[in-house]
């Protein structure tokens, strides 16, 4: 049986315009859209499959992994109790894994307070991933106010895009929903009576149900 160094969820050295990735990743799909358009560095016995930077990692959770049950909650927490990372959970949202998504969301949103992002393939997870690898190598602002600006970009669109999840919710209420509510917490948290002033008593029901049905 594996057996990760005690120290695997520390920061590693990322040269700037890098990935650091999990040595399973070699030779995948993923790493191979990226090829040419980032640098890849693999390394072996990382809990997390890709580092962005020192700080900041992703946890990949395939198709695969989502299909075969709860196999993946182990690493979420694992990156969530670390004082050292700032893990990004990018889960493949397909047709066959979009049963199991609801209960990942909620493991990864309400019970972790991590950020989700979902894609329906490793094309699109490789555009993403060097979307947010550039966001990092950005020259970083000497105004301290656009530093934190920039560094809301990555939490703005993934929670839209986690709330737009929810069912019969969708891109048109979503925002109109974060207007009101503007975290995952204060949602969860609204009653019938509040949520069916902005998205009418149907909708209002599902997202209620959403939240506080059992997994």
């Amino acid at each position: 049986m594996e057996k990760n160094p005690p120290d695997d969820t520390g920061p590693v050295h990322v040269p700037l315009g890098h990935i650091v990735a999990n040595e399973k990743w070699r030779g995948s799909q993923l790493a191979q859209e990226m090829q040419g358009k980032i640098k890849l560095i693999f390394e072996d016995g990382l809990t997390p499959d890709f580092y962005l930077s020192n700080r900041c990692c992703i946890l990949y959770v395939t198709e695969a992994d989502l299909v075969a049950g709860n196999g993946y909650r182990k690493r979420l927490v694992r990156v969530r109790n670390s004082n050292n990372l700032k893990g990004i959970v990018v889960v493949e949202k397909t047709r066959m894994s979009e049963q199991y998504f609801p209960a990942l969301q909620k493991f990864t949103v309400l019970d972790l307070g991590m950020v989700l992002l979902p894609v329906a393939s490793q094309m699109e997870a490789s555009c993403l991933v060097i979307q947010l690898v550039q966001e990092q190598t950005k020259e970083p602002s000497k105004n301290p106010l656009l530093g934190k600006k920039r560094a809301l970009l990555l939490s703005e669109p993934s929670l839209l895009r986690t709330v737009q999840q929810i069912p019969g919710v969708g891109k048109v209420k979503a925002p109109l929903l974060l207007q009101k509510f503007p975290s995952i917490q204060q949602l969860s948290n609204a009653s019938i009576g509040e949520l069916e002033q902005v998205v009418g008593q149907a909708v209002a029901q599902q997202i209620h149900a959403f939240f506080t049905q059992p997994r």
